[in-house]
């Protein structure tokens, strides 16, 4: 039997609360569980995962895979889900050394060909793991923000690919990129003079009368 650990959020309003993914592979009749209050779109995780799985020449062993999303009386809500319950599952397969998961909290769907889709929530929970001294791992269009919250390290990873590759030590994930900041424009000093006021108003005058004609 083995046994890994990812944390990730829920959230209730915009406070992030952690959930502990814990992923176990037993013997048993094969089967892939999810519990622990997951919705519709946390029970459909099985599927995405099972799917990018295959995309990288991986398939599921054939045993008892359970999935428990802890504390198991808090529903779970949303498909960032998807990249923990991934990662747990390479965890406890050792594809990935289990041991580096402890260090990161992980956020993120995953599309069927492998890359990692934005998600709702990465700026709450990146202000939550600078509070736990956790890294994140994120979809990389959120690389930026995750790194500007606070996060102790940011794994802004394009797909599920680059992941395996950097937990594996064979490539790895440079930082994000810092958010990009717009300058201030500038006004030039007559501008500033002439901004605020009026323009002068057009008044009407009568023609004057040329004094030749009667």
């Amino acid at each position: 039997m083995s046994l890994a650990r990812v944390t990730t959020f829920s959230f209730q309003g915009i406070e992030a609360v952690p959930v502990e993914v814990q992923v176990q592979v037993a013997s048993g009749l094969p089967a892939f569980t999810v519990v622990g209050l997951p919705n519709k779109a946390v029970g459909e995780s099985r599927e995405r995962v099972r799917a990018v799985l295959s995309v990288l020449g991986l398939s599921l062993p054939p045993k008892r895979i359970l999935v428990n999303l802890a504390p198991a009386d808090l529903v779970k809500e949303g498909s960032h889900f998807d990249l923990p319950i991934a990662l747990g599952l390479l965890g406890a397969m050792e594809v990935i050394p289990p041991d580096e998961l402890a260090h990161f909290a992980a956020m993120g769907e995953l599309a069927l060909d492998g890359s990692i889709q934005p998600v709702a929530g990465v700026l709450p929970a990146a202000l939550a793991c600078g509070e736990r001294e956790l890294g994140l791992v994120c979809p990389a269009a959120q690389g930026a923000e995750a790194s500007w919250a606070g996060a102790t390290e940011a794994l802004a990873a394009p797909d599920l690919r680059s992941l395996i590759a950097h937990f594996q030590g064979r490539q790895a994930l440079g930082p994000p990129a810092p958010p990009l900041r717009r300058r201030p424009s500038r006004v030039a000093p007559a501008s500033r003079r002439c901004a605020g006021r009026k323009a002068p108003s057009a008044r009407w005058r009568s023609p004057r009368r040329d004094p030749t004609t009667s």
